[in-house]
């Protein structure tokens, strides 16, 4: 087939990838925020009860950047119709790159699909349904790679941009570069320690930065080791909520067979005039 076009599955999702990945940087800012205010709330118990808002999200970075690997999902919650912004993620990460999870597409009520993703080294399997397809690519282009690929995997290395685009969401190491840079309005915010409360059985502690248009929160473990569970952001027509588990658990290596895949060389360029078909 000829070669890519600029409406080829080379462009968009590599775009909407790199959506999905900002979108779980909720929590950066907080971590670089100011000092604790005066009401800066004592909990109710566990090691958390002597520390200051200041402390524990210190903690909580630290254990961040330390971990081999994570397991976090996402839910975007917006007025703002867009098929090509993640409003769910669920995936697992860890620091070699490796990752396993699915992403699901378009907010505000827009449609956008589903892509499955697996990534093993610099190998990369993603499995986006049809209406993925037609929301990212324009005309004749979305329907045509929908069809070619049918209920399977694209599979291809990081060397590919469409690939190597989904693949950035697994990358550890870049969401805890974020951690360490913070941010310019990050400076300016203050923490505030709230009571202790308990989140999906686990007893926290919410750290909560606010001005006249946002508030956000991170939830914190009470007991040692403090780790963030829980980030929210919210403000007028938005809502974003990150959770994060499964701190240094490997994440899954069951990889896509060659029956279930198709090699990324064969959505070049797909012809509007074909009607290629899945196997």
């Amino acid at each position: 087939m000829a070669g890519p076009t600029p409406t080829t599955p080379t462009t968009r999702p590599h775009r909407a990838a790199r959506t999905s990945v900002a979108a779980a940087f909720v929590c950066v800012s907080l971590f670089a925020a100011g000092p604790a205010t005066a009401d800066d709330g004592d909990g109710d118990g566990g090691d958390a009860k002597g520390k200051s808002a200041r402390e524990l999200a210190d903690a909580a970075k630290k254990e961040l950047l330390d971990a081999k690997s994570l397991h976090l999902r996402m839910r975007n919650s917006t007025d703002d119709r867009d098929s090509r912004t993640p409003s769910t993620f669920d995936l697992r990460l860890d620091e070699d790159g490796n990752c396993a999870g699915k992403l699901r597409m378009g907010t505000g009520g827009a449609k956008g699909g589903s892509v499955d993703l697996v990534k093993r080294g610099d190998e990369v399997w993603m499995k986006p349904d049809a209406t993925f397809w037609k929301a990212q690519l324009p005309g004749r282009s979305g329907e045509l790679a929908a069809d070619l690929i049918g209920d399977r995997y694209v599979h291809g290395t990081t060397d590919d941009p469409m690939l190597d685009g989904f693949s950035r969401t697994c990358d550890l190491d870049a969401f805890r570069e974020r951690l360490k840079d913070g941010s310019d309005r990050a400076a300016k915010d203050t923490l505030t320690k709230g009571d202790q409360k308990k989140l999906a059985g686990t007893e926290v502690v919410p750290l909560t930065a606010r001005d006249d248009e946002e508030r956000s929160t991170l939830y914190v473990t009470a007991d040692a080791p403090h780790r963030l569970v829980r980030a929210t952001e919210k403000s007028s027509g938005e809502s974003l909520t990150m959770t994060l588990t499964g701190y240094d658990k490997p994440v899954p290596d069951k990889t896509p067979s060659a029956d279930e895949s198709i090699d990324v060389s064969e959505l070049r360029g797909t012809d509007p005039t074909e009607a290629p078909h899945a196997a």
